[in-house]
């Protein structure tokens, strides 16, 4: 696994919210984008698209939306799992999803984030402990 420049995939987890607010839920669409190539990238394939997700949730009215966070989740999980990372988050598929159904998405996409910025960091530690570059 080459994760060359892993550590751009970082994002701002406050300051991403508040671009959202700020601009009435515009700059998601910037967030879902990078939150899709950071899990392409991490698995090492395309499993997610942006401009499938995003004319799906069109079509949808948003239901699509709701299962591509139950997706994301799982990815995340999947990710978790093929780098050894200790204590992976196997419930977040699940919560992804009751937090979507609810209305809270913008929560969902914050705490997958956390759980991407956690994944990178773990990445970047492993790989400079070793001695590897990154």
């Amino acid at each position: 696994m080459q994760y060359s420049g892993i550590q751009e995939y970082r994002k701002g987890i406050g300051s991403s919210i508040l671009l959202t607010v700020l601009t009435c839920g515009i700059y998601n669409l910037f967030w879902q984008n990078h939150q899709i190539k950071t899990i392409n990238l991490l698995l090492e394939k395309e499993v997610l698209s942006f401009w499938r997700w995003f004319f799906l949730t069109l079509i949808t009215c948003g239901l699509y939306h709701i299962y591509h966070e139950y997706l994301m989740g799982k990815y995340i999980v999947e990710i978790q799992y093929k780098i050894n990372k200790p204590a992976p988050s196997t419930n977040l598929p699940v919560i992804a999803l009751i937090l979507s159904i609810v209305g809270l998405p913008f929560i969902t996409d914050a705490i997958e984030q956390k759980e991407l910025n956690e994944i990178i960091d773990y990445i970047v530690e492993t790989k400079t402990s070793s001695g590897q570059k990154i």
